[in-house]
């Protein structure tokens, strides 16, 4: 496993993670195209009338696409502007202000837990994912997006730059398959399976024209089914709950 702070200029001032998020989301907020959110919600199997949780959801556009499936759909982040940024934006779903450490929710609630590259920035990752496992449902599903820190664009990095990649956020982490497997399962979410996670099909015509302006990024999607899963960008990891859950 791979762990650092983010790189900072010498004089810049020190800030906790909630302030840098605040920040974060006041500038640049964080998002991805809709066919990622689309892509990432059919992994977990969405049926109408299922209560769905999307933990870390920033700006709430997955949370929104569930609501408009018919989901129960609940999106909660530790940023009060994200959560500002997604309500302003006219989203449908509830949205919570909280930490994803210590979630503001009773055993057993969700059907559905999603939790997209998120994770690995959290303070303490292993409380976290055992939040995810306690409000899981008996029979529910969760799916974890996490970053893989052999990914070959990765590596071709550290080649160029003799720095690990650092994508702006107060703390990261990169590891293996097996690494995140084995701190998913020790804490409540047994692994059905992994996929990968390098560039999405468009399911949108203006995610399609994204595509075409950039032909770069077009030609990586198409050469995405020739990337193996240990040299993608990231692991999805869709789960079911144990039967016993770790307590933090």
């Amino acid at each position: 496993m791979i762990e650092f702070e983010t790189q900072r200029a010498p004089d810049a001032p020190s800030k906790s993670s909630l302030d840098a998020y605040e920040e974060i989301y006041r500038t640049a907020p964080i998002a991805q195209l809709e066919s990622f959110y689309i892509w990432a919600l059919r992994l977990s199997d969405p049926r109408p009338g299922l209560r769905l949780l999307d933990v870390s959801c920033g700006i709430g556009r997955l949370v929104d696409i569930a609501a408009k499936q018919g989901l129960k759909a609940v999106g909660l982040d530790l940023s009060r502007t994200a959560v500002t940024v997604a309500r302003s934006n006219g989203g449908r779903g509830d949205l919570v202000v909280g930490d994803a450490e210590r979630l503001p929710f009773p055993d057993d609630c969700f059907d559905r837990v999603i939790n997209l590259g998120s994770l690995e920035h959290y303070q303490n990752p292993d409380r976290g994912a055992a939040e995810m496992a306690r409000v899981l449902r008996p029979g529910g599903k969760a799916v974890v997006l996490l970053p893989n820190s052999f990914a070959y664009h990765h590596v071709l990095y550290v080649w160029r730059t003799g720095r690990v990649f650092d994508d702006g956020q107060p703390l990261q982490r990169y590891g293996t398959q097996a690494d995140w497997r084995d701190l998913l399962e020790r804490n409540g979410l047994g692994v059905e399976r992994a996929v990968k996670y390098q560039y999405v099909r468009p399911f949108t015509g203006a995610d399609m024209v994204w595509y075409i302006c950039r032909p770069l990024k077009l030609l990586q999607m198409l050469l995405d089914p020739l990337i193996p899963l240990n040299a993608a960008n990231c692991f999805v990891f869709i789960c079911r709950r144990k039967s016993a859950i770790m307590r933090h």
